[in-house]
This record gives structure tokens, sequence and C-alpha cells, in this order.
């Protein structure tokens, strides 16, 4: 994390004695230089040359949507700083509401490493950037992270910006460079979005003298909805995805894999393919009381009960932890958006993943042995499965849930718990569930989060007196709740 403990006012001070260093970018600079009303302004202020747009260049944005977007889909920027005279390039650009310009209009996510993300607190004296692998050599300027560089909780603006690695790629490419970087829209209309965008087109001796500083702001609409708005279905509605489409009508709680049924969400199956997991998936979008939900899978098309319907698999958000209920809202890859649906909330509505049926008609869960990641299944159960009964003398068996609840590290919405270095770290939950297996109480070695979003993961050690046999309960229950259903069954052995 980086602080700003000086203020600008005394900085102009300081840099009568200390003029060189302070304001050399060449890692991107602090928020706030992108020209945003009632932020700091652009990087004219560091950096003498010319007057802001006052030289013979220029700093452009590419859309590839023109002037439009969509809610929730994506689009890849261009930034390109242009001037005839310079060789070294940076940049730093936001998009903010255009009715508030306070308030983010989406999120940002590099392509490769000549970007960053910088991340701030609102007051933007806070803040932290965070970037790829590679973006910075040398491990000083940006958090690096393994995949895609998520904003810490509580830092609500974001800024798409050069990293130490291009500026180091572009520098001394004549009159010209380019940055590409993604931006995801919000997940619903939030009317106009301004870009605002500033660049350095500097001479690259990494002083604030002889640069050329332009800025320039770009105005997007709404793209016009088209096709039917998505509904989401009054009967089925939200529920635990490891009990649906059974539990119509429960609660779902924070953290958790949700189900959410209805029609017109999307026109083909989609599935995430990274994690952390994006709040969007093939243009469609999920809000919790008005926060983006991290998005699994989408179904089209399945039947439930007769009826065909759509399915979308997203995690209920951390941030609802203490409601008692949460509007569910659908927006569609047209930008339409669904009536919103009420789902209550509670602290915990546990699940266990299920399988798949076997040939005896058996469901079975997603239960494993510790000591060789083998499915507690009868031998042979499944011909595209290691399998083999869990033994009560000799395993630890692993059961992967959903729903238990609040734990000692709560991650960023769909990502796992990590340190400021990327690294997972344990967290545990703050309840610990009681677990039966065939009726006998187990003993709960571990109980969880996994490096995986909205999974839990509960160790356990059965009980001597756990009855054997190839279809043996499992079922768990949270702060004295319901148990679990007992359909899922494993195979269990002396």
């Amino acid at each position: 994390m980086r602080i700003r403990r000086i203020s600008i006012v005394k900085i102009a001070i300081l840099l009568g004695i200390v003029p060189v260093l302070l304001w050399a970018y060449e890692y991107g600079p602090d928020p706030g230089f992108s020209g945003v009303p009632g932020e700091i302004g652009t990087c004219v202020i560091c950096h003498a040359g010319t007057p802001l747009n006052g030289g013979s260049g220029s700093v452009k944005v590419a859309f590839p949507n023109g002037m439009t977007y969509t809610p929730g889909v994506t689009q890849q920027l261009a930034v390109t700083i242009a001037d005839p005279v310079q060789q070294a390039w940076g940049f730093e650009l936001t998009a903010r509401q255009s009715s508030n310009a306070a308030s983010m209009a989406g999120t940002f996510t590099p392509t490769d490493t000549h970007t960053q993300i910088m991340c701030a607190q609102p007051n933007l004296n806070v803040f932290q950037p965070v970037c790829l692998p590679g973006a910075d050599p040398s491990g000083q300027h940006c958090t690096m992270t393994s995949s895609h560089p998520v904003c810490p909780i509580g830092y609500s603006l974001a800024y798409a910006e050069h990293s130490l690695a291009g500026y180091n790629a572009t520098k001394g490419a004549a009159g010209s460079a380019t940055y590409t970087f993604n931006w995801t829209p919000p997940a619903s209309s939030v009317g106009n979005v301004t870009i605002y965008v500033a660049g350095n087109a500097a001479n690259g001796d990494l002083t604030d003298e002889g640069d050329h500083i332009y800025a320039t702001t770009y105005t997007l609409t709404p793209a016009q909805a088209t096709g039917p708005a998505p509904a989401i279905d009054s009967t089925l509605g939200i529920q635990n995805q490891t009990s649906a489409p059974n539990a119509a009508g429960l609660a779902v709680s924070a953290g958790s894999l949700a189900a959410i049924y209805g029609s017109n969400f999307a026109t083909a199956n989609a599935a995430a393919t990274a994690i952390p997991l994006s709040n969007t998936l093939a243009g469609v979008g999920v809000t919790f009381n008005g926060t983006p939900a991290p998005m699994v899978g989408i179904a089209t098309g399945i039947t439930v009960g007769g009826e065909t319907v759509d399915q979308i698999n997203a995690i209920v958000p951390w941030e609802l932890a203490g409601s008692s209920t949460a509007q569910v809202v659908v927006t569609a890859a047209n930008g339409t958006s669904s009536a919103p649906m009420t789902v209550n909330i509670a602290a915990t509505d546990p699940g266990i993943f299920y399988i798949a049926t076997d040939s005896a008609g058996i469901n079975r869960p997603l239960v494993y042995n510790n000591s060789d990641n083998t499915f507690a299944y009868p031998t042979g159960d499944f011909a595209s499965l290691n399998t083999r009964p869990a033994s009560i003398a000799n395993d630890v068996v692993v059961i992967w849930a959903t729903g238990l609840g609040a734990v000692t590290v709560t991650p960023p919405d769909g990502a796992p718990a990590t340190n400021s270095s990327g690294q997972f770290v344990q967290s545990n939950t703050v309840a610990t569930p009681v677990v039966m297996v065939g009726g006998q109480p187990a003993s709960v070695i571990f109980s969880g989060l996994t490096q995986y979003p909205s999974i839990y993961q509960i160790n356990v050690k059965l009980n001597p007196s756990t009855p054997t046999g190839n279809a043996i309960p499992v079922q768990i229950q949270m702060n004295g709740g319901t148990l679990t259903t007992n359909q899922l069954q494993i195979a269990v052995t002396n």
C-alpha cells in the first residue's frame, strides 16, 4: 500500500529543493492524474515542457464498439500517445459515470505486462497498484498477481496506466506508443460513461523537464437494448446450487454458490475459464442489492419439473453478510434487466456438491479419501473416476460443500483468500459444522475455504460406529440448523 503523506501544496514547495525523481513516474503515476473533475488534475502538474495539450501531439483512445458500450460486455481499449519529438510514453485512464464523476463505471484488466491497475480509496491518499507478474521486474512498485489483478475491498476507484515493464518496452519508440487493456462496463446500464485519459509524451530523461502532457475525454452511451428482457422464474427463483432445484424459497448465504432460474438469460451456454471469476459471463451479469455477483456458468434451455428454463450459477457476494434479504437482478447481454426478485439471506445455507448418479441409482457427492484422492464410492463405480470405499480405520474423508458462512479471512468476491503477495492463505469457517455419516457424528479436523471461490472443504475422521456399505448417507449441519438431505451417499468399509 502506498500512502500519499504530503499535500500537493507542500509538494509544490518541496519541488524547489528536490525536483527530479519525485515525479519521474516510469512505473506509473499515483491515482487522480487522469483529469477527473475534483481530483488532482493531470500530469501537467508535475511535468514541465509545454502547457496541457500545448505540444504537437495527442493522446487518443480507440473503442472497438464506437462511442457505445453494452453493459457487462468487455471491450479492449487501445491508448495511443503520440508526439513527433518525444520517445518515452505513459498514460493514466479511468471510467466514471457521467452523472457522478466520483463513481466508477466498470473495471479494468491488463491484457499484458505493459499495463497495471492503480486501486485507490475515495480520498486518493491510500492506494495500491496491482499488476501481472513481469510488469514490475524490480518487484518494488506494484503487487503482482497470478492471473487477474483485483482491487482490494474498500478501494473503490481504479485507473489503468502504464507499468514499469510497459515504460521500458516503449521507451525509445519514435513518434508514438500504444497500450492495450480490457475495460468491462457495469453489469447494468448506468447511463452515459465518461472516459478520462491523460498521456505523457516524455523525452525519457526521468526528470520533470521537457515532457509534453496531453489529456482528453470521451463520452460513451449505452447501446440500445434489443430483444426480450430476462425474467427470474417466480417459482424456482434463487436457490443454493447444491440443493437446486429442490430448495425453492429457502435462504442463501454470503459466499455461497447460488442457482438462479428464469428465461431470456442468454442465447448459449457459457462457463467461467479463470479465477478470479468475472462479474460478467458472455455479457450477462447478476447483482445482489446492486453488488455484482461473480459468475460461474450459464445453462440455457434446461428442463426442470417439466418447465424449460435458463440457469445461472453465481456466487452470492460476501458483502451481503448480515443482510436479511437481497434484491436480485439479472442483466442480459443486450443491456436489458429483469425485474428484481427478493431472496432471503441467512448466515449459513449448507449443501454438499453432487457429482453423479451411478448405475444403482445412488447419488454420489463430492467426497474423497484424502490420502489418495479416490472418490469414496464402491471400487469401479464409475469408469472415468478412481474410486474406493472410505476406510473407517485408515482414512480422512474430504467433503466439498458451499454455504458454510463466515470465515476467518474473507476473500474478495470470486477470488480465493490470499495475502498481500497473492499467496493462498487458510481461511477457516467461524462456526464448526456437524457432520453425520450413516447417522453417526464424524470428527471434524478442518473446515474452511478452498482456493476455489465459494467452495468449502471439510476434513473428517469417521466414527468407529459408522455403518459400512455402498450407500451410507453424508449430511452436514451448521449452527444447529437442519441437516442436509440424506440422498447423497458414499461407500464405507472398516
